[in-house]
């Protein structure tokens, strides 16, 4: 029996949106696949992964999740429970642990050049609650997010950037994770000064993921598109094989 045609579901990071995935969905699509840029809140880590779990039960037959940065956290938890997922690949992605949060994790690994960058921006919700959104700073975007995209993209980059609720920062997942069951894979920027490098191998190791390093900085996708893609049909391959 031949296997079933995933469609490929991008999952975007903080400060970024689904229209960064462009090189990586148009060489998709060349290839017959379906692919989908999916719209990451950024609010909270339990809200994001139940409305990307939410959207995921809309599909039809194989899903392979695709997730930067904290989208990568977010695919980890939404993909739990749903047997269509076959792969979950990670491009510079978070993999936190039951408990774990990201701030916990970049206290440990020195190098990261997010934190004074961030610029929180206090808002009030519909309810009436308080709370904040965090930027990068448009000075400091190009240095710690995309060093090695050209400035004038990354200018452009900065200027566009989707806010970061403080609550999706500091969220840790509290339930199951697909990268403790599914097979992982690990695009890992060499080069990145927002997740450090030994971070990044710290967490794929322990998912047991295959690990693709690229000199990259943080947004690997957007510099190294080929690379990118490769490692997504890489999973395609691996796990459509052990389907049929």
């Amino acid at each position: 029996m031949a296997a079933e045609t995933p469609t490929i579901v991008l999952v975007h990071g903080a400060w970024a949106d689904a229209t960064g995935f462009d090189r990586e969905i148009r060489a998709l699509r060349q290839r017959g696949y379906t692919a989908i840029g999916f719209a990451n809140p950024l609010r909270d880590l339990r809200g994001d992964a139940t409305y990307l779990a939410e959207f995921l039960r809309t599909l039809t037959g194989p899903i392979v999740l695709v997730g930067h940065s904290y989208g990568g956290n977010v695919i980890s938890v939404a993909a739990t429970g749903n047997d269509q997922v076959q792969a979950l690949v990670y491009f510079n992605g978070w993999m936190c642990d039951e408990g774990e949060s990201q701030q916990e994790l970049l206290e440990r690994f020195e190098g990261s050049l997010v934190g004074p960058s961030v610029r929180p921006v206090p808002f009030t919700s519909p309810d009436g609650g308080e709370g904040a959104d965090l930027y990068l700073d448009r000075e400091a975007f190009h240095a710690a997010f995309a060093a090695d995209v050209d400035a004038e993209t990354a200018e452009v980059m900065a200027a566009a950037q989707r806010p970061y609720a403080a609550a999706a920062f500091a969220g840790a997942p509290s339930g199951p994770l697909a990268w403790k069951t599914l097979p992982c894979w690990y695009l890992l920027g060499t080069e990145d000064k927002a997740i450090p490098p030994a971070l990044q191998r710290f967490m794929a190791e322990r998912a047991n993921a295959t690990i693709v390093e690229v000199p990259a900085s943080h947004v690997s996708f957007v510099s190294q598109p080929e690379a990118a893609t490769q490692l997504i049909l890489q999973a395609i391959e691996a796990t459509s094989n052990s389907r049929t």
